[in-house]
């Protein structure tokens, strides 16, 4: 829960001023932190191609069900996802490392929820880690009749998170193009984002 501070005026008998400070809890808000999950997975030989790494399936649905925990953790509900932004493999997982994957809520938006996923290896006996991938998805979170539900505000702490929501509309509006629901004349962020760019 977050906590913000309210101002409070109150004028006395003799007309001096008092201002109080209060501490209100926000009940309808959670930050970043409150979503975040940390799962862990070793590679087994079923999980592997012919050359001894990890299906690129398999990470997909790996990093699928992190993100849908931590967008489940953050919304107080079941979420389907609605959609995946482009997945680069910077580095192959071997058979036998150990696979962290990172995920958090970014931002919320209506009924939508902006997850980002972030994937690394160990391998144990070497004490190598190493970053393979990220990504963010996108997850709506359902009501008990199996409809889109309002989804709970966040409140962004860090730098880095703040960094996140703010970039989070761009990108929301770069998936709405490329799904044909939104005209690339009519995005704010992502006109923005091409200007800066250009300059």
């Amino acid at each position: 829960m977050n906590t913000i501070t309210a101002r409070v005026k109150t004028i006395t008998k003799n007309k001096n001023l008092i201002i109080y400070y209060i501490n209100i809890k926000k009940m309808n808000s959670k930050t970043p932190k409150e979503s975040t999950i940390i799962m862990t997975e070793i590679v087994l030989p079923n999980d592997t191609n012919a050359l001894g790494n990890l299906r690129g399936g398999k990470i997909l649905h790996w990093m699928d069900i992190a993100s849908a925990i931590a967008a489940g953790k953050h919304s107080n509900a079941v979420v389907v996802t609605a959609s995946v932004d482009n997945v680069s493999f910077e580095n192959p997982i071997k058979l036998g490392d150990v696979v962290t994957i990172t995920a958090k809520v970014t931002r919320v938006f209506n009924t939508s929820m902006e997850t980002h996923i972030e994937v690394w290896a160990e391998n144990l006996p070497s004490q190598t880690r190493y970053k393979c991938n990220e990504a963010y998805y996108t997850f709506v979170a359902l009501d008990s009749n199996g409809k889109p539900k309002k989804s709970i505000p966040i409140v962004p702490e860090t730098e880095a998170e703040n960094k996140m929501f703010n970039s989070a509309l761009a990108r929301r509006e770069l998936r709405l193009v490329l799904a044909g629901r939104l005209k690339m004349h009519d995005t704010k962020e992502l006109k923005k984002l091409f200007e800066e760019q250009a300059n």
